[in-house]
């Protein structure tokens, strides 16, 4: 039976705010944890089972250790989990949760049960510096970044993390510019100590930021999104700020000297703008510029967001869009959007509100 984490109050934030978490430590560091405390180093390892095999709540479920040992971690250290404040439920099973942060902060998780599958989106940031046009957490702007343990509650806190099958990092922020903490999560989920996870079911996204994505490639065997929605790099810019820093072509050119024949996946989200982005013109140019490499383009659907020019491409013309790129060599899809009702769809996360309003 999973045990019980004290609720997220601000008196408890302020109780727990001067103690590390163990939440979000790699082996080594639970190995020196032990060792700084006078404890023998493989309690290091038993910290990591209690930690991600078994996944408890609080230090004084860690049995094997002695009640001394116990008592002196939990003087200086806490899990580092919290349970969602709050949840909505979609008619089509989303579920989107509201976490706090050990910063006092709120952020959106959303869970997509599909069949025999459930992928969670996860959060990296509060708000996010990219500013595109047409994300409410752009218009949310930038509040803070996550640590590694906010990052991995929003897994290990989740009600059904066991039903988990994926992961993709396409919650809040922006996962290239938290990429230490993004990278170090990663490496928890996929570490045979650890979830032991195929990196085949993570994908990280991002706008492609240059020094980020260089790095993420080295570094790390997860899948890649490439959020890009014009080929164009004007009209890109226009869309997305982050464009006239970090231009489409030259990641594009990264990417192009990746090896993608072995089992990661690249993947390019599209989200379709009725009358912007949706035109033969803009088919062409994603074909000329993606031609050639081992890719596939997943379009969406654009939701509406308040006081904004842009409009949802139509059925006809994103089957359309698909099939033409499909004949033309770059495999092509139309993502389901799934948690419209509660906004939970791409693009509808924002916690602007719950953090002005927090305690």
């Amino acid at each position: 039976m999973r045990g019980k984490a004290a609720p997220y109050s601000q008196k408890n934030h302020y109780l727990c705010a001067y103690m590390e978490t163990l939440l979000g430590k790699t082996l080594d560091e639970l190995k020196a944890v032990a060792v700084e405390n006078g404890l023998p180093a493989f309690v290091g390892k038993q910290m990591a089972d209690w930690l991600y095999h078994r996944q408890v709540r609080t230090i004084n479920e860690m049995t094997n250790l002695s009640k001394a040992a116990r008592e002196k971690l939990s003087a200086n250290y806490i899990i580092g989990c919290n349970d969602p404040s709050d949840a909505q439920r979609s008619v089509d099973g989303t579920i989107k949760y509201l976490y706090p942060t050990r910063a006092g902060n709120y952020i959106e998780t959303v869970y997509i049960p599909d069949g025999d599958h459930a992928t969670l989106c996860v959060s990296s940031q509060v708000g996010c510096k990219m500013g595109c046009k047409f994300c409410m957490t752009g218009r949310q702007g930038f509040e803070g970044t996550l640590s590694a343990a906010d990052i991995l509650n929003q897994v290990y806190s989740l009600p059904e993390r066991d039903k988990l099958t994926n992961i993709v990092f396409m919650g809040q922020g922006e996962p290239f510019d938290n990429l230490d903490n993004v990278l170090r999560v990663t490496e928890l989920l996929t570490a045979p100590y650890a979830w032991a996870w195929s990196p085949k079911r993570i994908t990280v996204s991002s706008v492609g930021l240059r020094k980020g994505l260089t790095r993420f490639l080295k570094e790390s065997s997860c899948h890649l999104a490439i959020s890009l929605h014009n080929p164009f790099p004007k009209e890109r810019a226009e869309m997305m700020p982050a464009e006239r820093s970090f231009p489409l072509t030259e990641f594009v050119d990264i990417l192009r000297r990746e090896d993608w024949s072995h089992q990661r996946r690249l993947t390019f989200e599209y989200i379709m703008f009725g009358g912007l982005n949706d035109s033969k013109a803009h088919a062409d140019e994603l074909v000329r510029l993606l031609g050639g490499l081992e890719c596939r383009i997943n379009l969406i659907h654009f939701h509406t967001i308040p006081d904004t020019p842009f409009r949802e491409a139509d059925d006809n013309t994103m089957t359309w869009m698909r099939d033409y790129l499909t004949q033309h060599g770059i495999t092509t899809t139309i993502r389901a959007s799934r948690g419209q009702d509660i906004y939970a769809a791409c693009g509808l996360l924002s916690t602007a509100k719950k953090n002005q309003e927090k305690i």
